[in-house]
């Protein structure tokens, strides 16, 4: 199934990765940054309904200049109190947020559309792929409409969100690692998409439908081979 997925994220379709039963429970709709198209971002934000988030990978972030929105938070807390009590320091299924800052890519109007944020997002992922990190205040403005993620620096090895799979995958593909994912939300709930049916969507929409366990031992694999070293 990793490979079919690989396969898919290198044509520029969607996959979809359920995380775990013990951290999220939740389904995201994936694709590579490098081939987002406003198409993407309509069948998403009808089709799955979460947020979108941009992860990166560590290095593209540090490359960029940009931090977690944590450390932000921190440096501006001598003049802003609050932001100390604001903290995540609560979440139940992770020791830490991968959030970072919010953008807009300069040539957007709001930001909000499918074509503006389909916009932000591949450029973003063109920008790094060029390596023109340095240019990114150039190009982009913030806050904005895309969220980005940081990834943590050996992604799953490390952490285990949609944020490091998502990394992981680009990275096992050779694409640039930026990536996009939008968790899928269920109407009838009000609550995330049972497996079950994000299982059922997948086949509907020929879709490669995986969990995280599997991409997790697949970067395990592909780590080992490459050198990468794991802890």
């Amino acid at each position: 199934m990793i490979n079919k997925a690989l396969e898919a994220l290198k044509n520029g379709e969607i996959v979809l990765i359920f995380d775990n039963d013990n951290r999220e429970r939740e389904t995201d709709m994936i694709v590579a940054a490098e081939f987002m198209t406003p198409e993407h971002m309509t069948q998403m934000r009808n089709d799955a309904g979460g947020l979108f988030c941009v992860p990166v990978s560590a290095e593209n972030m540090e490359k960029l200049g940009v931090p977690f929105m944590t450390d932000i938070m921190e440096e501006a807390s001598d003049k802003y109190p609050v932001l100390t009590e604001l903290s995540p320091n609560d979440i139940p299924y992770d020791e830490k947020s991968a959030f970072s800052i919010t953008i807009n890519h300069r040539k957007t109007f709001t930001g909000i559309t499918d074509n503006d944020r389909a916009m932000t997002i591949k450029e973003l992922a063109l920008l790094c792929k060029e390596g023109k990190q340095a240019e990114f205040g150039k190009y982009f403005r913030a806050p904005g409409h895309v969220t980005m993620l940081k990834a943590a620096d050996k992604h799953v090895l490390e952490r285990k969100g949609h944020t490091e799979m998502s990394i992981a995958l680009t990275e096992m593909c050779g694409l640039t690692q930026v990536a996009v994912c939008c968790e899928m939300m269920d109407d009838e709930t009000g609550g995330s998409l049972p497996t079950d049916k994000a299982k059922a969507y997948a086949e509907e929409h020929s879709l490669v439908f995986m969990s995280g366990d599997d991409v997790i031992t697949a970067y395990k694999e592909f780590a080992a081979k490459n050198e990468r070293k794991i802890n």
